[in-house]
């Protein structure tokens, strides 16, 4: 039977309460952060019913899928760091700068040693990461937050960079509840369901709040669409990893 919108099946229990429950409790922030999680909430919801999510906590997910998301998810992480790096340069105050650096230094350091971690277990060497293509949503997204980046206001970069880290927690928070009866998987739900994430997450939800409040409302638009976007690559990554995506021709 197909999973209705919105739910999560595990172990025969359905998770829409998990689901409705941690959508209410980010949707009580303060500020331009809350409307910009409100705008996405269909977005959020297809994310946590997505069949890679649903596998990943009952342990169910065919590992020759985990393997593809976790060696593109390597590849995107390059860009991604590039992209908070920029931040980092393009941000009003040393407080800014220095959280967007050190960001970047721990995306690097953290995700790099769980990433290696599921490589060794998958039997591939950093080499054999980085010689695989970019699939095409992975060189979609990157080079979507990269232009926005150099090109793009610096509220519209915040909105760019945010699904990612912020979808990834409240996803993990979901996910965690349930955990997974599969080591590997059980290791990427903790990570990103974890305190020490979710303190990162909340630093820069703070600045896109104090950012917005000088924001024309033509300027919040212009953002709220950057934070769509994202998000909606965010479950098209998802979608990738389910599907091996790869270059047709």
């Amino acid at each position: 039977m197909p999973i209705p919108r919105g739910f999560v099946i595990l172990n025969g229990q359905s998770l829409a309460v998990c689901v409705v429950g941690a959508f209410r409790t980010v949707d009580n922030q303060r500020g331009f952060s809350g409307e910009l999680w409100r705008a996405i909430g269909p977005v959020y919801n297809e994310i946590l019913s997505h069949p890679f999510l649903v596998g990943l906590t009952d342990g169910t997910l065919p590992p020759e899928r985990f393997r593809h998301y976790a060696i593109q998810d390597a590849l995107y992480l390059r860009d991604f760091v590039r992209a908070l790096s920029i931040a980092a340069a393009r941000s009003p105050d040393e407080m800014a700068l220095l959280m967007f650096a050190e960001h970047a230094v721990g995306a690097i350091t953290v995700e790099r040693s769980l990433h290696e971690g599921f490589f060794t277990e998958f039997g591939l060497t950093r080499d054999d990461v980085e010689r695989t293509p970019m699939a095409p949503t992975t060189l979609a997204y990157t080079s979507y937050l990269l232009r926005i980046a150099t090109t793009d206001d610096y509220a519209q970069l915040l909105g760019a960079l945010l699904p990612c880290s912020w979808i990834y927690h409240e996803v993990g928070k979901v996910l965690l509840s349930s955990d997974s009866p599969n080591p590997l998987y059980h290791r990427w739900i903790d990570t990103y369901g974890g305190d020490e994430f979710g303190e990162m997450v909340e630093a820069v939800l703070a600045l896109v709040d104090r950012v917005s409040a000088d924001l024309t409302p033509s300027q919040r638009a212009e953002t709220l669409v950057c934070f769509m976007t994202a998000s909606r690559y965010e479950w098209m990554f998802w979608h990738m990893g389910w599907t091996l995506e790869r270059w047709p021709i």
